[in-house]
């Protein structure tokens, strides 16, 4: 006998339903039918909440310095060795006291202009189903790369002077000097420079990958302990101390944090300002998928009378204005609250 019940509905899981229609499963979340219900991302997240952040520094052994950063599904090993840098290997390089050495000159980066910090970025096989083995390095490893070269650079992060090797040459006046004789100073030389190859490899990607990378940066620099190293006159040869406690940490000037967040659109491809809109902190991969408009800020909130802006970067739409970009201060403000707990600032 047949069976006289209603039809059955055809229906799909969430999953399927985000990968058919993924603007309106987002905007859907974000726009509830009812007031009584929250907006909410898909992710659960409400759009100003970030993903909790897991940080570990030390796990790379043969590294001066390590860290992992674990924000969400994205994963991030910073591994930084140093290799020395002999100053008599640079063409033209001149350390005095003199107002014409380049080093006296306002504004000059001594690490910069000898390439001493050297960041590399490798999305490895399997971080993310966009990258598969055996391709070209991407062009988001290489932005990326170049986004962290120029923001260790911009932000004074790192003081030059840890950089430097010096050497005290002996007084070799003394001998022939008369009693009456006045003694002179013997001016110390930098023999040679610490570079620093600062390598980011992801684990697994989902989102939001500058963040990341720039939290392990901040996190393996901190880490760092460069050994004890002196000029040895007779080998003419840069040595190094093996006691750990003769080794040093650097002294890095802030703790600059970057936080990115994305616009999404009420409608798809709609120029011009449409009011209609939610700013994502922290997206994930599948926000940033439907998601023209990025906003990375650079923040330092050491100094607890002000907040020190150190860079604003914004790619794509013309929503984020004046009001807007206040707001978005202000989260980086709430995110440098919480990383710096866990920098151990």
């Amino acid at each position: 006998m047949a069976s006289t019940g209603p039809p059955s509905t055809l229906s799909f899981p969430r999953e399927t339903f985000a990968k058919l229609s993924p603007h309106p499963y987002l905007l859907a979340h974000l726009q509830p039918s009812s007031s009584s219900i929250p907006s909410t991302r898909a992710n659960g997240r409400t759009p100003t909440q970030f993903r909790t952040p897991h940080i570990n520094n030390g796990s790379l052994t043969h590294a001066e310095g390590s860290a992992v950063v674990r924000i969400g599904d994205t994963t991030v090993v910073c591994g930084i060795r140093g290799e020395i840098l002999l100053a008599s290997n640079v063409a033209g390089y001149r350390v005095d006291k003199l107002s014409s050495a380049p080093s006296s000159q306002p504004g000059y980066n001594e690490a910069k202009e000898l390439d001493l910090l050297v960041p590399n970025i490798e999305l490895a096989t399997g971080c993310s189903p966009a990258f598969m083995p055996g391709q070209p390095p991407s062009t988001l490893a290489q932005s990326l790369s170049t986004r962290i070269y120029s923001l260790l650079h911009s932000s004074g992060l790192i003081d030059g002077e840890d950089l430097r090797i010096w050497y005290q040459p002996p007084d070799l006046s003394d001998q022939d000097r008369m009693d009456e004789d006045e003694p002179e100073d013997v001016e110390p030389e930098v023999k040679a420079f610490w570079t620093l190859y600062i390598d980011i490899l992801f684990i697994s990607l989902d989102g939001n990958p500058f963040d990341a990378a720039w939290a392990a940066v901040v996190s393996a620099l901190k880490d760092v302990r460069l050994p004890k190293a002196y000029w040895d006159a007779d080998r003419e040869m840069i040595l190094c101390e093996d006691a750990v406690s003769d080794s040093k940490k650097l002294q890095l000037r802030g703790l600059p944090i970057a936080v990115t967040t994305v616009v999404f659109r009420a409608k798809e491809q709609v120029q011009g300002r449409d009011k209609k809109h939610w700013i994502l902190v922290d997206p994930d991969t599948f926000e940033e998928g439907l998601c023209d408009e990025t906003v990375t800020v650079v923040v330092d909130c050491g100094n607890r009378k002000k907040t020190k802006l150190l860079g604003i970067s914004k790619s794509g739409g013309m929503l984020i204005g004046r009001d807007e970009m206040g707001e978005l201060v202000s989260l980086a403000e709430k995110r440098w609250a919480e990383l710096s707990k866990l920098l151990g600032r």
